[in-house]
């Protein structure tokens, strides 16, 4: 089959056409990729801040058709249209019986590339070709477990629904399901690629009465502001904490830090107010370090810091949820989606986005 690999060597992917890919076994989807997303975890990949093994075929915001099943499989069938989620909760783990899907235990086990078993579907002259995030969007098909393919119905257009694989979730996620935003809150977002954008949008539909942002590129913080932001920071020539307590009186009940940078973790937390929720979205290096002081923090001042992962999303709830909200017109994907281009021009994609341009690109396979 086609795909964008990575090789151990780093970039540019190169598109090849010798990966093989196996049937898929008990339990597991066949789908051939229609569209996928172009996300920042995919670029922290492709530059080595979050390294993973190699030969790898990234992405992970895919949706597409229904190839074949395995046996037992039971949701799908051929020809049905499925949008893929990166994180497929089991249901029945510790985690999941918590409900914390997030986390869940079999779902995280995949990430790494392979199944459970440590093995994957994909391979090139025989030798192991991993996935990223258990998924391998870029490349035309991918075996993913069932519950990793959610059905949607037969008029969903993929090349737009495939943004709720990734950034809807995690956006929308984190207000609604991890932080819980109450309706009348005030709401802070740092950051504003397609995960930003979409925890604008989460804070809107959860009814907050003031939404600030804040971004150094002016044509995200305009963008913003068409999505529902109220208020606009460029951290480039304001204090945005200053800024921040001017215009509520006193701190944000919520600050989301969607641009995976630990010094503005730093400054979320001096952005909220007393008993108010810090909730980390972006993947930080993991080199990056948060400093603390816990009596002011957390003794004195009862802040919360949280992390979000996939926006503790359960795909299978949640996927059809967004995908109505959608439908009803109260959520935007077509205006996220800045870029559509074919998988060819996967590199011209990660150019854009490391140079700021659009908010999303979806990649898609003719």
């Amino acid at each position: 089959m086609r795909a964008a690999l990575l090789e151990p060597t780093g970039r540019p992917l190169t598109i090849v056409s010798d990966i093989d890919i196996a049937d898929p076994g008990p339990g597991e989807v066949l789908v051939k990729v229609h569209a996928c997303g172009v996300c920042h975890s995919d670029l922290s990949n492709v530059n080595g801040t979050f390294p993973v093994p190699g030969p790898i075929v990234l992405g992970h915001e895919a949706a597409g058709v229904v190839e074949a099943v395995g046996a037992g499989v039971t949701s799908v069938k051929p020809n049905d249209r499925v949008i893929i989620s990166p994180i497929a909760t089991c249901g029945h783990c510790y985690t999941c019986l918590r409900g914390d899907f997030g986390v869940c235990e079999q779902a995280m086990a995949v990430t790494s590339g392979t199944f459970i078993d440590g093995s994957s579907p994909l391979s090139r002259s025989g030798n192991t070709v991993y996935r990223g995030l258990g998924v391998g969007g870029f490349g035309e098909y991918a075996v993913v477990r069932e519950a990793a393919a959610v059905k949607v119905a037969s008029d969903t257009p993929l090349e737009i629904a495939c943004v709720i694989g990734c950034s809807i979730q995690t956006g929308v996620g984190a207000v609604i399901r991890t932080a819980k935003v109450t309706p009348g809150s005030t709401v802070l977002v740092m950051g504003l690629g397609g995960v930003g954008i979409a925890i604008v949008q989460g804070a809107r539909l959860a009814g907050a009465s003031r939404i600030i942002v804040s971004d150094p590129l002016s044509a995200r913080r305009d963008a913003a502001q068409n999505f529902g932001a109220t208020d606009a920071i460029d951290p480039t020539s304001e204090d945005v904490v200053g800024r921040v307590l001017e215009i509520t009186g006193g701190g944000v009940d919520y600050a989301f830090e969607a641009a995976g940078k630990g010094a503005l973790v730093d400054q979320a937390i001096w952005t909220t107010r007393p008993g108010g929720m810090i909730v980390m979205v972006g993947a930080a290096p993991i080199t990056d370090a948060v400093t603390i002081n816990p009596a002011v923090v957390f003794m004195a001042s009862e802040k919360k810091l949280v992390g979000s992962f996939l926006g503790s999303s359960n795909s299978r709830r949640d996927i059809p949820l967004l995908l109505g909200l959608w439908r009803s017109g109260r959520l935007d994907f077509e205006s996220m989606i800045t870029k559509e281009r074919p998988i060819t021009e996967v590199n011209e994609a990660f150019e854009d986005m490391e140079a700021g341009l659009g908010l999303r690109t979806v990649l898609t396979f003719n």
